[in-house]
């Protein structure tokens, strides 16, 4: 059991961490929405340090190390003399899971729709192969028991959306490739967000199409036929795609 701070002034100062963390996640937040929503445009400076200052109502320090988080993640550039500016779009991080969560809550357009799902067919169809190859038993039984929970979810969009995830992150697993496991972690948020444009939970004849669409990429990873897997994941990328695509159009 922990003991009670002492009148040391301990338990002030751990307070005090506490704020300046839950401080410099704000501004790092809120200055990463006003990039990516173009409030702030590339090559122009970022306001001042007395008008963050004041804005944000923090120390000095907290702000210089925010600043350095969104350096650190491809958005501002930082020079003496010159001062912070927005940094040119292809430098900034879209692997980093917060840029992808801002970008997801900032709504899902087209552009960035087609992105992930380009970024999808170069990937995931791959990490598919790769569990046709190296896939335990453990790991099909864990994919098939995402599909029986697709199969199951036949109202809750968010319930089917993250069986479809497990699903996917338990397929990158399976592929024993460390970075296709990592990739598939970073864009979660955008994955569960993407599963939910367009969910097959409102028509029976849908629902039961796609689980099915899923169930030949496991059923390809089980025979341990690496080109069959792969071409299983790209139809049901392509086919998800297209149903979102033809609901916003």
């Amino acid at each position: 059991m922990r003991a009670p701070p002492q009148a040391s002034g301990l338990a002030p100062a751990g307070r005090d961490v506490r704020r300046v963390l839950s401080s410099h996640d704000q501004i790092v937040r809120s200055l990463g929405q006003d990039i990516l929503l173009g409030r702030i445009l590339p090559g122009e400076k970022i306001p001042g340090e007395a008008d963050l200052l004041e804005r944000f109502g923090v120390s000095r320090t907290a702000l210089r190390e925010a600043l350095k988080t969104l350096s650190a993640k491809g958005f501002l550039v930082m020079k003496t003399r010159v001062g912070t500016k927005v940094n040119d779009p292809v430098r900034w991080n879209y692997f980093d899971a917060e840029v992808l969560a801002w970008q997801v809550s900032n709504g899902m357009d087209a552009a960035f729709r087609r992105s992930l799902a380009e970024v999808r067919r170069a990937l995931e169809p791959a990490a598919a192969a790769l569990a046709a190859e190296h896939r335990s038993a453990g790991d099909l039984a864990g994919m098939r028991e995402a599909i029986a929970a697709m199969r199951r979810e036949r109202s809750s969009e968010d319930g089917f959306a993250r069986a479809d995830l497990e699903l996917h992150l338990r397929i990158a697993v399976a592929s024993r490739n460390p970075m296709m496991r990592s990739f598939a972690s970073v864009i979660e948020t955008a994955l569960l967000e993407a599963f939910t444009l367009s969910p097959p939970t409102r028509s029976e004849v849908l629902h039961r199409e796609t689980v099915d669409l899923h169930e030949r990429i496991v059923d390809c990873i089980d025979a341990g036929n690496p080109a069959a897997a792969a071409a299983a994941m790209l139809a049901v990328i392509e086919a998800g795609y297209q149903r979102v695509e033809a609901e916003k159009t």
